[in-house]
């Protein structure tokens, strides 16, 4: 089982890696290739390579079972990006969704 601080470490990098979303959104909102589109592509790529390094640093310390059953949390950073920046709408399935997948990596972290 995973420490209290490696789990909290893993779910600041998924949170960083979340914003990769945002920026692969607002590069979607720019002719291709124009420098705004970019701007925003280049971000989302920082971001995939500071992922990816931390990542691995990560899964020394911690199972790939549970580092992967932990990143179903992006879905709910998902929904609040999409609603606190593009005005999206959360529904009630995405409210249940977000329960559903909050009380499957409290049981992960329960075992």
């Amino acid at each position: 089982m995973a420490s209290k601080h490696l789990t909290l470490k893993l779910h600041a990098l998924l949170l960083v890696f979340s914003v990769s979303g945002i920026f692969s959104k607002l590069a979607s909102k720019h002719p291709f290739l124009s420098s705004q589109y970019l701007i925003n592509m280049f971000i989302v790529l920082v971001i995939f390579g500071l992922y990816a390094i931390f990542w691995q640093l990560i899964l020394k310390e911690m199972t790939i079972s549970s580092a992967y059953a932990h990143r179903s949390i992006l879905v709910i950073w998902g929904f609040i990006w999409g609603w606190l920046i593009f005005d999206e709408v959360i529904d009630l399935r995405m409210i249940l969704a977000a329960v559903l997948i909050m009380f499957g990596l409290w049981l992960i972290g329960e075992k």
